[in-house]
């Protein structure tokens, strides 16, 4: 289920997202293209009500010579996590990049116990090659 801007989603206050870490990984087996590989690691909250099932994702990944690169795709880590209220879903994954910066973002869309898609936004994080590398 592709995530796009659509105004009839519901973005309920207690499902939310943090970015918990991101490490650059330089000892990554990597693509001559996209040598810079960065760590994240992510968790889904859901405190509201209900449970929610994520069922897609949009990231949009700016890297520093601007460029945007927007990856869409079905549920998380080839999962539709199922999260109860008061739980979370935490996973990690990676970003492959060829310029020492970027940043990142996007959301996640789900489906509510009502049937109701709703959006929670991915908070924006830098991902930045060390000086030293």
């Amino acid at each position: 289920m592709p995530v796009s801007a659509n105004p009839s989603f519901l973005e309920p206050a207690g499902l939310r997202v943090t970015v918990d870490r991101v490490l650059y990984q330089p000892q990554a087996a990597t693509p001559v293209d996209r040598p810079h590989c960065f760590a994240y690691f992510i968790s889904i909250h859901n405190d509201t009500e209900g449970p929610v099932t994520i069922k897609g994702r949009k990231w949009v990944v700016t890297n520093e010579r601007g460029e945007v690169i927007a990856v869409e795709g079905d549920g998380v880590v080839g999962q539709s996590p199922f999260i109860q209220p008061g739980e979370k879903f935490s996973y990690n994954s990676f970003h492959l990049l060829d310029t020492r910066w970027a940043v990142a973002e996007g959301s996640y869309l789900g489906i509510d116990s009502l049937g109701r898609t709703v959006l929670t936004r991915i908070p924006r994080f830098e991902m930045t090659v060390p000086p030293q590398i």
